[in-house]
């Protein structure tokens, strides 16, 4: 099998899944090493397939949605409690970014959509495993939060105001961070 059969291959799998489907198991179906298989789906990625990583492993969005980039500040303590308030509204939380003065935007994928993810997220946080990427801007930090519906970006968007979580955009910032 080529290359590009075994990529579209993984399009028709992920696909046809519900769930994540992990790099070992791809890998073993596909008789590749699960190395060949992260080169795919960045392979698959540059050519704007949507498949994002979850800690269960890989999953391609085929839904409509909505998105939207929240600015967001608080403390480490309050980290479960905003993710939490974006998940049960029914979002998902794709990434988190920040935007440095210096270094520009650094970013990191999350795809965070439900309490056991958040858990999962918090366990690893707290394990010292990593930190937060908001500590780099002193809590400062954005969230592309993904939804249904404009609707459901807007309760979410109500409920982090709400909990005192919302930032404005400052003069320095720019409004499309992907531009830069």
């Amino acid at each position: 099998m080529s290359g590009e059969e075994r990529r579209e291959k993984i399009i028709h799998m992920l696909s046809d899944s519900k769930e994540p489907i992990s790099g070992v198991s791809l890998a073993k179906q596909l008789e590749v090493s699960r190395q060949v298989i992260v080169q795919d789906i960045a392979l698959l990625r540059a050519r704007d397939i949507d498949i994002y990583s979850t800690c269960r492993g890989y999953m391609i969005n085929q839904q409509v949605e909505c998105s939207r980039i929240l600015k967001i500040h608080h403390g480490e303590e309050d980290v479960e409690k905003e993710l939490k308030a974006i998940v049960d509204l029914g979002g998902r939380v794709k990434d988190v970014f920040v935007f440095h003065k210096i270094y520009g935007v650094i970013k990191a994928d999350m795809n965070i959509r439900s309490r056991r993810d958040v858990d999962e997220y918090m366990k690893g946080i707290k394990s010292g495993k990593s930190g937060l990427l908001m500590n780099v801007t002193s809590g400062y930090h954005y969230h592309t939060v993904i939804a249904e519906s404009e609707e459901v970006l807007d309760l979410i968007q109500d409920k982090i105001q709400e909990l005192g979580f919302l930032a404005k955009l400052q003069e320095y910032e720019p409004v499309d961070f992907w531009s830069r």
